[in-house]
């Protein structure tokens, strides 16, 4: 097996996260894997945004939930860095789904709850791409049993948090992570880097017949780790700087 390199919100240290111009750049640099994150509109539309409100990326406070796509469209979230890309807008799902070549897969964070599902299981069938190429991650257990219920196909990861404390146990327990992740037929698990994240941990997920995915890795000694750990795939905010850094391009 080898470990994938997923674009952190589309190549998001050099353009803006969750935008088509970060989405596209992380292709051009050959990524293995876009991971984005949707939140429903006031129109049952499906918007790639981050946060609940536009604030942090538009600079005007707007609920994404009470707002129609088209509303939400007429902001300008092209500003990062100290440049602007004038003409990025929230995009549509379908428009990211649209961007994603053969043989390359979209990671998709559901925001928000299981109100989203059905829209986003038509908007994934109305698109060309196979069952493969689409994985569905998520904090909120509910909400990826219940999409894991509607993509037969496709993969689901349980997004979670792993760390110890003093006396060396997990927080929570990872068997009850693992126990219930089998319970809801889920794949795996897509987890937040800490020291935690070794072999002795690696090593219960593997036993457990689960992939392991995880986020969100900038430092490429970091990354080599994991890679000799076989991790499924790392996560990262400038996927191309990393595999630069560890020789593999």
């Amino acid at each position: 097996m080898s470990t994938i390199f997923i674009a952190h919100r589309g190549e998001s240290l050099d353009a803006p996260e969750n935008t088509l111009a970060s989405v596209r750049l992380a292709w051009a640099r050959n990524a293995d894997a876009v991971e984005i994150d949707i939140h429903m509109t006031a129109d049952r539309k499906i918007a790639v945004i981050h946060d609940s409100n536009t604030r942090r990326t538009s600079g005007k406070y707007l609920k994404v939930k009470e707002q129609t796509l088209t509303e939400l469209k007429k902001l300008n979230v092209g500003k990062y860095n100290g440049r602007t890309w004038p003409e990025e807008k929230i995009p549509s799902l379908e428009e990211v789904l649209d961007t994603v070549p053969a043989g390359r897969m979209l990671f998709i964070e559901i925001k928000c709850g299981p109100e989203i599902i059905d829209e986003l299981y038509s908007a994934v069938n109305r698109s060309r791409l196979s069952p493969g190429q689409v994985k569905i991650i998520g904090f909120n257990l509910k909400t990826i049993s219940s999409a894991k219920n509607i993509f037969t196909g496709c993969e689901v990861f349980w997004l979670k948090n792993i760390d110890k404390n003093y006396f060396q146990f997990w927080k929570p327990g990872i068997d009850e992570i693992i126990s219930t992740s089998i319970k809801n037929k889920l794949n795996g698990l897509d987890v937040k880097y800490s020291k935690s994240v070794d072999e002795r941990f690696v090593g219960f997920v593997r036993k457990a017949g689960l992939k392991l995915y995880v986020w969100t890795v900038n430092d490429p000694q970091v990354a080599g780790e994991l890679i000799k750990l076989n991790v499924d795939g790392i996560t990262s905010d400038n996927q191309l700087l990393l595999k630069e850094k560890l020789g593999i391009i």
